[in-house]
């Protein structure tokens, strides 16, 4: 009989839109405890998705026996001081990215991770796209030669409207902003497809939203950035040489989202729209020729988004390596790619801070 894995679920935004759905429709799978800062979502979660246990003290839901996984989907702030607790108590973590606050957190996450027999993962779910996985394989086998240029577009509109309430995203000292919550997945997926990392940036943020209201109507001040556009070089490397890169994000562009992956090599160009569809260019081509790619079912009423297919595909990974008592699960983000990341979106704002190229060492 296959053993049953316990989910303690952290915050009740992604994941209950998105990690729930995708955790209990996998094999012999339960959510053991849902924690929040507000006790009316921890229960209403709960009661959804049949938890036993709710709380508003997450320290409770990293103690508890029958809680395998603890999936941390809060603000960043908070990520470090809770994936320290869940390690203490031998559990499996999932963690939200961006992975800490700057460098030092993510060291010491990574550090508290080392040699211990736990799954420690960063959500970087867009990785398990069937399209991404068929687009890994494309770039190792030289369908576009060496990689001359990579380049992302993230636009979607939804916080370009100025009645949209203040909240954490709006705060830079808890982490809020385009930078972290979308670049981080970005410069994931160049380490990842790329095979090397960032080598420097120059990194403008933007504020344009400058105040929002609060609960009680005032206007409050908006901290973070709603843009954030980025220059950079990769580090030569077996599919590199030479190589740059282009990142334009935005949360307040119009007409309508998009959110784009596009590679130029010496032979041609491969581009990965949202939910996975794939798209190839060869030397000579007048334009993109759409490659077959078996798109995951989305999960019924579960936005279909990029991020929730990409979880879907994501979880089983993840319930069969705890199942199995595994460690490492093959292409997923370890602490040690949160840490990767975390080092050139510390460089990005020291960039955007000083007005200069940043190289990261």
């Amino acid at each position: 009989m296959s053993i049953t894995v316990g989910i303690g679920i952290i915050g009740t935004g992604f994941a209950r839109r998105v990690q729930i759905p995708a955790f209990l429709a996998c094999e012999n799978t339960v959510i053991a405890s849902v924690a929040s800062g507000s006790i009316q979502n921890a229960r209403s979660t709960a009661e959804e998705c049949g938890a036993s246990h709710f709380t508003a003290d997450w320290r409770e839901t990293v103690a508890r026996d029958d809680v395998d996984l603890v999936c941390i989907t809060t603000p960043p702030n908070l990520h470090r001081e809770m994936t320290l607790a869940a390690i203490e108590h031998g559990k499996h973590v999932l963690c939200e990215k961006p992975m800490a606050m700057n460098v030092a957190e993510a060291l010491d996450m990574t550090a508290a991770a080392k040699d211990k027999p736990l799954l420690t993962l960063i959500d970087h779910e867009l990785r398990f796209q069937p399209g991404r996985q068929i687009a890994y394989k494309m770039l190792r086998d030289g369908v576009i030669g060496k990689i001359r240029h990579a380049k992302f577009i993230f636009q979607a509109p939804h916080r370009g409207d100025p009645n949209i309430p203040w909240n954490w995203w709006s705060d830079a000292s808890v982490g809020g902003g385009a930078l972290g919550a979308i670049a981080s997945h970005i410069i994931d997926s160049f380490h990842w497809f790329l095979g090397t990392d960032v080598s420097n940036i120059f990194c403008q943020l933007q504020t344009h939203i400058k105040q929002r209201p609060d609960p009680s109507g005032s206007m409050r001040g908006v901290t973070s950035d709603d843009e954030s556009n980025m220059l950079l070089r990769f580090a030569d490397g077996d599919l590199t040489t030479d190589a740059t890169g282009l990142v334009s994000v935005s949360m307040t562009e119009y007409p309508k989202y998009k959110n784009r992956l596009e590679f130029y090599g010496s032979g041609g160009a491969i581009r990965i729209d949202h939910i996975g569809d794939v798209y190839l260019a060869k030397a000579g081509d007048d334009d993109w020729n759409q490659i077959d790619v078996p798109l995951t079912a989305n999960i019924p009423g579960v936005a279909d988004t990029g991020f929730a297919r990409g979880f879907m595909d994501f979880a089983p990974h993840i319930t069969n390596a705890i199942r199995s008592r595994e460690t490492e699960i093959e292409q997923a983000a370890t602490f040690a790619d949160g840490l990767r990341v975390q080092r050139v979106l510390d460089a990005a704002r020291a960039s955007n801070a000083e007005g200069r190229v940043v190289v990261i060492r």
